[in-house]
Parts: C-alpha cells; structure tokens; sequence
C-alpha cells in the first residue's frame, strides 16, 4: 500500500521538468565537472543582488529591537505594505495605499493566496500557453479546473479561442508578463483586448471574472519598453509579485499581493486573502525580508546586464539557424526545437553538455527553453554545443 496519496503519485509520475533537468544537471556535474556543464535549465538567478540590499540587511540584522522577529499582522508590516503601495502610486496615479497590499511568501504564495481566496470548487481558471510548469498545480490545489488557450504566432493569446472558453465557470484568468518561459511582453494592444473581452463575459452570463496578474519579471524588460500595468485595463485585477527576480533573492521567498484600488469590493477580497495568508500556514511573509525590501523598492539588479546576455544568445542562435522570438524581458529563451520531439532534442543537447527544458513542460511541445541567468562564461561556451547538436542533424 502505497505511503503518499494517488493525486500525489500522478503529480510526481509528471513531474516538473525543469526540476528533473535540474536533478540530472547535478549528476552531470558530478560526473564531469561544473565547469564543463553548461546549465541553462533553471530560472536561479546569478547576479548579486544590489548594494542597497546588503546595506539594509546589515542594518537589520544588528538591530536588537525585540518586536523585529515576532508575529506581525497577517498582511505584514504596516510600513513595508506602505512603502509598496507609494511605489505603485508612482507607477499607476491610482489612489492605491497599504490597505491593498498583502506580504507574501514569494509570488507562489501569492498565487496560491489569491486563487484559494476566489475559486470554489469547480470553478475554471484559465491559463495562456506556454505557461509556468507549476500553474496547473496551484490551480489543482484549490480544487479549481486549468483551461489552457493556445498561443498565436508571437506567443500571444489565440483569442478567438479565449472567446469560446470564457463560460459561466470562469472565475480567473492568470496572466505572466514578461513571460516565463518565451520572454514576450503583453504589449498595452493585447492587455486592452484581454480586459475587453472579459467585460463582454462577465455581461453574457452575470459573474465576475478576475485578471491574475504573474509578474515577478516586470521590471526586467529590454529595448527601452514598459511593462503595461494591469489596473489599467480591467476593475477586477490583482497583482501576485515578488522581489526574487529583480533584486535577485529568490531564496528569501518575499513578495506580495496588490488589489486595484478601484475594484469596488476590495476590502472583502483583502480580508479574505489575508485570512488565506495565515490559514494556508504562510502566517506572514519573511519579517527580516520585509522591512529591508521596504527601504528599497526603487532599487534593481542590472538590467542591462541581462538584456546584453540576451542580445549575444539571441543573435548566435540566429546565426546558427535555430528559430526564435527575440524575448522583451524576463531572462528566458523559447527557441523551436530543430524536430518535433523536443524531449529527444534536450536530451541530444544533454548529450552535449547543455542543459535545457523542454517546451512539453510548458504546454509547448516542439520548443526548448533557456534560461540566461547564468555567467557569460557559461553562454558563451554553451553556443558550441548548440552549434554541434544542431549541425549534427544535418549528417
């Protein structure tokens, strides 16, 4: 008899394929050596979080205040949570304060927060393809039902499809902009569609239907673009964020929720996911995390380092003759793979030293991601075993 739950068996039997790349990517570097692996697999970001980050965290931790490491309310520090909110109100002019913001273990637990708050069982919560490996799991968490719509040429939403999808049933639809794992920015075109669209639904069958927004790379974004904020486009919106990516502390897991501020029943839907903040065991963010994020908020890893790494990836790839959308940010690549099983194709990259994901994990058979947070050292080497996995084909 089996020790661990049936759902948990099918779970684990499909797996997470970046952590199954990742657990291979140890072995082969123990095998072989790090230096000779060339991991691209995960999203573990490499640059050093800001100055600013160690300065703060040194001041913190010296602090021998009492109250620093106790319990605090469940939505977290009154001033983190305002220190967040002043940075939105800079961003959208929307009347947005620390009453709509909610401390988070990470952008996971916001999303997980968030949908245990808005679906009942049953209830649908639609995601875009490709999409993080981990969505359909958060959604099966709180007995809610994944509707995965397809993605267009440019790996945007196919919405003639949402159109048919949307049914009385929909409660959310779960957006990630800059996008794990293609790196396609929504463009303020598409978010508008999106809200409209939703408007139309919500007076077809007389419900309400919630935008998620997933943007823990939101200020990762190259080529002098702006990442669109969601309030804009629709009442019903809430933010699901964290500080891992830009400042580059993925291990510290602390993010946060924000509610629009225009959203007429706000309030209900805070209290509800402050509840699900300490009934889910979460209790409260990180308290050390929270009060040194508080004093940086206008602080960022370097972007440009990013988007450098990009356009030296991007233009080998091409180069070599593999096909691909040049990303708008985040720090991932989502190249076609050279033939249709693109399981075979990461593995005949591994073969090669390179690790990789393949799109199957992301609902995008046919497609690899990368991953580009890593030295450049490691990029460069990688390009020629991409080079030589795909001129083998060719023999």
């Amino acid at each position: 008899m089996a020790s661990i739950s049936k759902k948990t068996s099918q779970f684990l039997e499909q797996g997470s394929w970046i952590r199954k790349m990742f657990e291979q990517g140890i072995a082969l570097k123990n095998q072989f050596g790090e230096k000779n692996i060339y991991d691209l697999s995960l999203g573990n970001p490499i640059i050093s979080p800001p100055e600013e980050f160690f300065i703060q965290l040194s001041k913190f931790a010296n602090e021998n205040q009492p109250s620093n490491h106790r319990y605090m309310p469940n939505a977290g520090f009154n001033e983190t949570r305002e220190a967040i909110a002043q940075n939105l109100l800079k961003e959208t002019n929307l009347p947005i304060n620390q009453s709509h913001i909610i401390m988070t273990c990470g952008t996971g637990g916001a999303l997980n927060v968030a949908l245990k708050t808005l679906i009942d069982p049953g209830d649908e919560v639609i995601i875009f393809s490709p999409y993080f490996v981990e969505y359909k799991y958060y959604i099966d968490n709180h007995s809610g039902q994944p509707i995965v719509i397809d993605y267009d040429d440019n790996y945007l939403p196919n919405f003639n499809q949402l159109d048919s999808k949307i049914t009385e049933k929909t409660k959310v639809i779960l957006i990630n902009s800059p996008n794990n794992p293609t790196g396609v920015l929504y463009t303020k075109d598409t978010l508008t569609k999106i809200g409209e669209l939703i408007r139309k639904k919500q007076k077809q069958f007389n419900s309400e239907i919630f935008i998620l927004s997933d943007e823990p790379y939101r200020k990762i974004v190259f080529d002098d673009l702006e990442c669109p904020n969601i309030f804009d486009f629709h009442e019903q919106s809430i933010i699901a964020t964290s500080h891992s990516k830009d400042l580059g502390i993925p291990g510290e897991r602390i993010g946060f929720i924000a509610v629009n501020p225009l959203y007429t029943k706000s309030t209900e839907l805070i209290d509800g996911m402050t509840f699900w903040n300490r009934a889910l065991g979460f209790v409260n963010a990180p308290a050390l995390m929270q009060r040194v994020v508080s004093m940086i908020q206008d602080s960022s890893v370097d972007i440009k380092s990013y988007e450098r790494k990009r356009n030296f990836l991007y233009n080998s790839l091409k180069k070599i003759g593999y096909s691909l959308i040049k990303p708008q940010g985040a720090f991932y690549m989502f190249p076609k793979s050279p033939i249709s099983d693109d399981v075979k194709y990461s593995k005949m990259l591994q073969e090669n030293k390179v690790l990789v994901v393949p799109g199957v994990g992301f609902g995008a058979p046919g497609h690899f991601r990368i991953a580009y947070c890593t030295t450049d050292e490691v990029i460069e080497k990688s390009i020629i075993s991409f080079k030589k996995t795909f001129e083998d084909l060719e023999k």
